[in-house]
């Protein structure tokens, strides 16, 4: 059981920001298990590890990056929309209202993506999202959104990786929109990302193939639909995986069911000084039945406010 694994006398250069204790000496004993020769040995093939994106690589209040993304693509294309001013949920973003917003629910948000995501190229909507990112700031950090990416998950990220695990990104967020972005942020080329996507088409511009995106849904890579996204596009099931919500239940539950060592970890939003503090009534990254289950089901939590030394990478402390 995680919650019988002792405290170890860790290298300070292991995971500098996690704090020593429990959760810091639960990751290196289990990763130290699977790559020392032994019954539990696990062969470099096999080492894969999958992370949710919002709420578990980057934050995700007080609402998803993409959703704020969405907003100001509204924004952007609203002369182009004059029937937006009268037209939900499109009225309530235009005139500031996200409790408006929030009212319209999937629906919603969905029409919201087909409205900003598609009806152009793969590589048009490659340099939007790239732009956006570089000029866009975060409500409350005021800072760039690729820079509110948690410290200690970049480390370990980079820990897993060296020794020997092949990381992937398992998000219900878009796929196209977070590819742009993940080799710079975490490291993980963009054929190891997989989220949610709209249906993608050939076409001959003049002479010039193209790939265009229609508004349309293609796959929700969320809830019981990550499992089926990684066995679908990874083709081998995970011995270490790491989400946040609700919305990770399934991976969770999958992935840890497989034989031989595995690894289920939680990410518990606990710091609302220095980040967020969330869980079981949550609009964005609700956690709740994971988080019942997370004992009986050996799952690590992690304590955000505990467990890590900082959050972010430009904290002082």
């Amino acid at each position: 059981m995680i919650a019988a694994v002792p405290t170890l006398a860790l290298s300070q250069d292991a995971l500098p920001s996690w704090r020593e204790g429990r959760a810091k000496a639960a990751i290196v004993a289990f990763v130290q298990k699977v790559t020392t020769e032994g019954t539990s040995f696990v062969p470099v093939a096999d080492r894969i590890a999958v992370f949710d994106n919002d709420g578990t690589l980057w934050s995700e209040q007080p609402f998803y990056f993409q959703l704020g993304f969405m907003i100001d693509r509204v924004k952007v294309l609203a002369p182009e929309h004059p029937e937006w001013k009268e037209k939900e949920p499109f009225k309530s973003i235009l005139e500031g209202n996200l409790a408006g917003l929030a009212s319209a629910g999937e629906k919603g948000i969905v029409e919201l993506g087909m409205a900003t995501h598609a009806g152009m190229t793969t590589d048009e909507f490659s340099k939007i999202v790239t732009d956006w990112f570089a000029t866009a700031r975060h409500p409350k950090f005021k800072r760039p959104y690729n820079e509110i990416t948690f410290l200690p998950m970049r480390e370990l990220l980079d820990y897993l990786r060296n020794n020997g695990f092949k990381t992937y990104i398992v998000s219900g967020g878009g796929v196209e929109f977070m590819r742009p972005m993940t080799q710079k942020m975490y490291g993980i080329p963009p054929e190891q990302v997989i989220g949610s996507s709209i249906e993608t088409k050939y076409l001959l511009e003049g002479d010039t193939p193209v790939l265009t995106r229609e508004p349309k849904i293609d796959f929700i890579d969320d809830g019981a639909g990550k499992p089926v996204g990684i066995n679908k596009f990874i083709g081998h099931r995970p011995i270490f995986v790491a989400g946040n919500s609700d919305g990770d239940y399934e991976m969770l539950r999958w992935a840890t069911a497989g034989d031989g060592p595995r690894f289920g970890m939680i990410v518990h939003h606990t710091d609302a000084d220095r980040e967020y503090a969330y869980d079981r009534e949550s609009h964005f990254g609700k956690l709740d039945k994971a988080l019942t289950e997370a004992g009986t089901r050996n799952w690590l939590l992690v304590d955000m406010k505990a467990d890590w030394r900082k959050i972010y990478s430009f904290e002082d402390r």
